[in-house]
């Protein structure tokens, strides 16, 4: 036990540097772990409900229509039920939310959140609602890897880090692809690039797909499909495909937030019986289109000639997305899209196909087809051509890929001015997700890391003790005073203060300290310190409040400011 002592707090202040270390490195390892090993339950959970019922899993097809059209409705109950149980101000969901937590709650995840994402997303899926499972994945393993962080009682800058950790092992569990996920964690949710921060994150994105392979075996949806190389002459004609993705991916995007507007006042479990409903009627017609991304695969591997059945199952999809994540279900959006994107990519390789009079190009064209929606709905450009990349293993791929992605990213911000949908919602729901430059550089920080000990702390003193004390001082010692208060005890920050000496009154004057967890970013320092641009505050451990263990001064958070980029 007192070697954990010792070593915690040295394990503490070595992570409030913003800087690449061997046990940062291994702890975002052990969250790659727990994040694995949330997914893998989740996912074996939803594989055992659906093959009560079905066949092959995903496959809504192979279940009798009667029985079909009460799975949507069953499962809505159930979702609503548990979001009662755990308390409907704890349903925000998703991608969107975790943005969020990342940003202003550096990666730590609630627990009533967690567990609606982990139950609801089960039933979900198990259900049949056109939802992906990367939605609760990411959710899960932001929770699970920060959950590590919080019981170390590690510094929020570095458990920021193991969020974005357990992120990235749950996307690449959740779709065997880790390098894409790590991608996706710098592009779309941490939004920055920093070695520091890349490398414990790569590291947990291969203990993630290592642990799920080990479970599922080292397969992906995208086996099914058949990848050929593709000549020349089909380029200007992806650039034609890649501007109908970036127009879908616009018209996807438009109509989510539109049914979130329309339908934002209706009580939560209202939203979630109209989106069992429609789940309900249109599956009933088109049992292809229920499901995550594997039986829009299956259909469009088994039937790429059949303009009729791709066509419905396109638009039966695109209705069951929008109004399951519109209304609320738990799930992502990514699965979904990448089953669209594959119906659609097959779709246009009809044309082509025709003029060759062979249709093994098909599912080169389904794999374009979710590159370039993914990357114009998610604004995730360079995610998607490594998802491809990876989930294709096919190089060949790459050029038509880059083009088709490009053409439909710049047609989707330039023509339609089409945003990322998960920045769409946030804005929406009123969730901050950026930082002012100044707290963009400060939150890499922990106070630990800057922690100075330089002071003389003085128990309840009279005037000429401080006095005495003052004179002896040698700068850049500071001298503090603890005094009783109505709460229990302050700490003041002791100085000579000349006008007031003339005045004669006191010539030292005290300024009140705020104290500041050990766990805290120069972030929350500067917030308090900033109107006054003087003094200092003093940094305590959660578990003794009233013993301080070193002190913050105005002038370290100054010259960290001036240091990055003369932003004071």
């Amino acid at each position: 036990m007192q070697r954990w002592q010792i070593w915690l707090p040295s394990l503490q202040r070595r992570l409030a540097l913003p800087q690449t270390s061997l046990q940062l490195c291994i702890l975002g390892m052990l969250g790659g772990l727990a994040a694995a090993i949330l997914i893998i339950l989740f996912r074996l959970a939803i594989i055992g409900l659906q093959l009560f019922f079905l066949e092959r899993t995903d496959d809504f097809s192979t279940v009798a229509a009667d029985i079909r059209w009460l799975l949507p409705l069953c499962g809505a109950a159930m979702v609503g039920l548990i979001a009662w149980i755990t308390g409907y101000r704890h349903y925000r969901l998703g991608i969107p939310f975790v943005i969020h937590r990342i940003k202003l709650k550096y990666g730590t995840m609630p627990t009533r959140n967690t567990l609606n994402q982990f139950f609801g997303g089960i039933l979900a899926l198990a259900s049949g609602f056109s939802v992906g499972r990367e939605g609760p994945s990411v959710h899960l393993g932001a929770y699970g890897a920060s959950t590590i962080g919080k019981y170390l009682q590690l510094p929020f800058n570095s458990i920021r880090i193991l969020a974005g950790c357990g992120i990235a092992a749950g996307i690449s569990a959740s779709f065997n692809t880790p390098l894409a996920a790590v991608i996706f964690v710098m592009e779309v949710v941490l939004r920055e690039y920093r070695v520091h921060v890349f490398i414990p994150i790569m590291l947990s994105s291969v203990v993630g797909a290592l642990v799920t392979q080990s479970v599922f075996g080292n397969v992906n949806e995208l086996a099914l499909l058949n990848i050929n190389p593709i000549s020349g002459w089909h380029l200007p004609y992806l650039v034609l495909c890649g501007i109908v993705f970036g127009a879908i991916a616009f018209v996807f995007n438009k109509n989510m937030m539109r049914l979130i507007r329309l339908f934002k006042n209706w009580p939560l479990i209202l939203r979630l019986a109209l989106a069992g409903a429609v789940t309900a009627a249109v599956g009933y017609l088109i049992p292809h289109a229920m499901g995550a991304e594997t039986g829009a695969i299956f259909y469009a591997v088994n039937a790429p000639n059949d303009v009729a059945l791709l066509l419905t199952i396109f638009i039966g999809k695109m209705l069951l997305t929008l109004f399951a994540l519109g209304l609320g279900v738990p799930g992502g959006v990514i699965g979904p899209v990448f089953g669209i994107g594959i119906v659609l990519g097959t779709l246009l390789a009809i044309i082509p196909s025709a003029v060759m009079g062979d249709s093994s190009i098909a599912g080169t064209y389904a794999v374009l087809g979710m590159a370039g929606l993914m990357a114009a709905t998610m604004h995730a450009p360079l995610a998607a051509l490594v998802a491809v990349m990876e989930l294709a293993h096919n190089p060949g791929i790459i050029v038509p890929a880059m083009l088709v992605i490009a053409t439909a990213y710049i047609t989707g911000v330039q023509f339609f001015n089409n945003k990322s949908i998960f920045l769409l919602q946030l804005d929406f729901l009123q969730m901050p997700y950026k930082l002012s430059p100044a707290d963009d550089v400060l939150q890499k920080v922990g106070v630990l890391a800057l922690l100075d000990n330089q002071y003389q702390l003085l128990d309840t003193p009279d005037e000429p003790q401080v006095l005495q004390a003052l004179d002896k001082l040698e700068p850049p010692q500071q001298l503090l005073v603890k005094r009783q208060s109505e709460t229990g005890h302050e700490y003041l920050l002791a100085s000579y203060d000349v006008q007031l000496s003339m005045t004669g009154a006191s010539a030292v004057q005290y300024l009140p300290l705020q104290g500041v967890n050990h766990q805290a970013t120069m972030a929350e320092v500067f917030a308090i310190l900033e109107d006054k641009r003087e003094g200092a505050v003093y940094v305590f451990r959660e578990q003794d409040p009233a013993q301080l263990i070193g002190i913050i001064r105005w002038d370290q958070v100054r010259s960290l400011l001036v240091k990055q980029n003369n932003l004071l």
